[in-house]
């Protein structure tokens, strides 16, 4: 079992910065992979960024360039560091463990961007 807690999220002008924190307990050892996905209202889950054990990282096109994932190992931590935030990054982001066989998921933390 793994649990999974979010924070960081909060209302930003567009071109500001948030930085999400997701820390993970539980069966640590057993995690593959973290990542964030977000879901805007009305639309699918979509993966944000994702960082493997190993740390090799891969983003969704959109957020090239403006979103950054890292981890500290140390404090079993993975952050989502989202500088030039447009609306349309408005949504909710939720954490996600993948250990190969079960998926888990944070409650989800809100960003809302205005223009």
């Amino acid at each position: 079992q793994v649990w999974l807690v979010e924070s960081g999220g909060g209302l930003v002008q567009a071109g500001g910065s948030l930085r999400l924190s997701c820390a993970a307990s539980g069966s640590i050892f057993s995690i593959n992979a973290m990542g964030w996905y977000r879901q805007a209202p009305g639309k699918q889950r979509e993966l944000v960024a994702v960082i493997t054990s190993g740390g090799s990282t891969n983003y969704a096109d959109s957020v090239k360039g403006r979103f950054t994932i890292s981890r500290d190992n140390a404090k079993n931590t993975v952050y989502l560091q989202m500088n030039s935030l447009k609306p349309e990054d408005t949504a909710v982001y939720y954490c996600n463990a993948d250990t190969g066989e079960v998926d888990y998921w944070g409650q989800g933390t809100q960003v809302t961007v205005s223009s």
